[in-house]
């Protein structure tokens, strides 16, 4: 697995992982369990998004584009 984006908290981490999966990529759901709001302070602040390897390149592409449009809305 892939972190191909941070996001700031878990609302937009679910939009997006659900827009992802729509378009056909597999991008893993971390967002069942865990404490809200807690960071990672070793590797960052805000939701890591993941999908497998080989999809990386086009899915973090589109992510990019996704959240664009997001945070315009």
């Amino acid at each position: 697995m892939e972190i191909i984006a941070r996001v700031p908290d878990a609302a937009l981490a679910r939009s997006l992982i659900a827009a992802l999966r729509a378009y056909g990529f597999h991008p893993l759901d971390e967002l069942d369990g865990g404490l809200p709001g807690v960071t990672d302070p070793i590797f960052g602040k805000g939701v890591a998004i993941r999908v497998p390897v080989e999809e990386a390149e086009d899915c973090r592409a589109l992510a990019e584009v996704l959240l664009a449009e997001m945070r315009a809305g």
